[in-house]
């Protein structure tokens, strides 16, 4: 009888673990760095020998384990194959065929947000739900749509880049994806800092960020909460380019909720004053009464979540 299973996200720092029943309890979590130089030729041989570890570690028999899932950030077509990741150096990767034959076990894989987004679906914020949009704000924008239950994942893997979207014309400098004004520039962590930097820079009005040597989206929170009138600027332009976005989205998916996660939600209520506020400001949403939006700071949901991935991959 299969009880066991791990879950696996790669990010491009760490690579988070988890050792889970089959139902999704968490027995054991613990994190690796992720290795990235030489291309990244390293990452899945760590992955396949702290799951061994474990394994020994727990006395675990291989019967006993259901299989691996994997999170990474890129898109993952139905093979299990990644064409490119970025931010793990990687060129094109059969991850599953790899880590199946490094660690004798089976193994599914799939984007890191679609994956998260069905973990929040099966144990988080979209508990009880079936068509859902998860965001999840950090270093970059994630995003993953879940319609009947299912992920929207496209032809190529690389459905739900909510990151990706172009909401902002006329900005010279180019996203990680080659682009030009998309979310991730003027939402993720990063993307916040820059527009205070420039908010900052267009000004000689005072402030208290100008006393930070380096600035951060917690710098532009804080200040926020000083009552800052140009952070609180920065917080409305975000606001507004995130609620804008989700409104876009929810127009094509119509989803019952919106789950927004990941450091940047860290910020609070005004955060979510801001951009539920521009959302439900948009005409289309307005006759959505019944649709929700449910903030969640994500800290080990991704690790359930690749379990998740896993066990809905087999479904199918």
């Amino acid at each position: 009888m299969k009880k066991y299973c791990f879950g696996i996200d790669v990010g491009g720092t760490t690579v988070k673990c988890g050792l889970f029943t089959v139902d999704g309890e968490v027995l054991d979590k613990w994190e690796i760095e992720t290795r990235t130089e030489d291309n990244g030729v390293n990452i899945l041989p760590d992955v396949a020998a702290t799951i061994k570890a474990k394994i020994n570690e727990k006395q675990l028999n291989a019967e006993e384990i259901a299989g691996v899932g994997i999170g990474v950030p890129g898109p993952v077509n139905d093979q299990g194959e990644v064409p490119v990741a970025v931010n793990l150096h990687w060129g094109f990767t059969p991850i599953e065929k790899e880590l199946s034959e490094m660690t004798g076990l089976t193994v599914k894989a799939g984007n890191d947000a679609n994956v998260a987004a069905l973990g929040e679906l099966w144990k988080g914020g979209g508990a009880g739900h079936h068509n859902m949009i998860m965001v999840t704000l950090g270093t970059g924008v994630g995003g993953g749509i879940i319609i009947n239950d299912k992920v929207i994942a496209g032809s190529h893997g690389a459905g739900g880049e909510i990151g990706h979207a172009h909401v902002i014309d006329g900005m010279q400098e180019a996203c990680n994806c080659g682009n030009h004004g998309c979310l991730e520039q003027v939402a993720s962590a990063t993307g916040i800092a820059r527009l205070a930097r420039e908010a900052l820079a267009a000004t000689d009005a005072p402030s208290v960020m100008r006393e930070k040597g380096n600035i951060s989206a917690k710098t532009v929170f804080d200040a926020v909460k000083e009552n800052d009138a140009i952070a609180i600027q920065v917080a409305e332009k975000f606001g507004s380019y995130l609620g804008k976005a989700l409104a876009t989205f929810s127009t094509v998916a119509d989803p019952e909720i919106i789950v927004i996660g990941g450091g940047v939600s860290k910020a609070g209520r005004f955060f979510w004053i801001i951009s539920s506020t521009r959302l439900r400001n948009m005409p289309l949403h307005r006759a959505r009464r019944r649709q929700s939006l449910h903030w969640r700071h994500l800290e080990t949901t991704q690790v359930s979540s690749v379990r998740r991935s896993w066990c809905c991959s087999c479904s199918t």
